[in-house]
């Protein structure tokens, strides 16, 4: 009787992969309906725990470029001085206050999405579940046209990448 030969390498028993999954929403250009979805977001984090859990990241497309070139001509116009010192910090704190600006004035233009990680571990397998129906059945999140996105998908990979590659 022949023997099975093994080729993998040997995985302890108590090291399981994580599995995540991925909740996208689409806010078209309401810049209001996003930040009362990613504020909701931030007290589940502090509120039961789970901030390597539940991670949040927001997509802007068109609103940024406009802001990117706007702040930069803002920032040299305003304070030439201070420009030597900390062009970041000036740049971030005229970035804020062009994006809410710059929302609600050209919000057929902008487009938000906020893509949002549930990261479990195999044993909160029931936690990960309630998350996944609850967060959509939300009220800023009903509106936004909840997207599910499970491991194994045809678009895990790329939005997994897109999720990477955001700030």
């Amino acid at each position: 009787m022949p023997r099975a030969v093994l080729t993998g390498k040997a995985v302890p028993a108590n090291i399981h992969g994580m599995a995540y999954s991925f909740l996208i929403f689409d806010f078209g250009g309401d810049e209001d309906l996003a930040q009362q979805a990613r504020h909701r977001i931030e007290g589940w984090k502090q509120g039961f725990r789970l901030d390597k859990k539940l991670q949040l990241k927001i997509e802007r497309k068109d609103l940024e470029e406009k802001n990117d070139t706007g702040t930069e001509t803002s920032a040299k116009n305003s304070k030439p001085g201070s420009k030597a010192k900390s062009p970041s910090k000036a740049k971030a704190k005229s970035s804020r206050a062009a994006e809410p600006e710059a929302g609600s004035s050209s919000s057929g233009e902008a487009e938000i999405r906020m893509i949002v990680r549930l990261d479990f571990s195999d044993h909160e397998k029931l936690s990960h579940q309630r998350w996944l129906e609850r967060i959509p059945t939300e009220e800023p999140f009903k509106t936004a046209k909840p997207k599910v996105i499970r491991p194994g998908g045809p678009d895990f990979d790329t939005t997994e990448a897109l999720f990477e590659s955001l700030d």
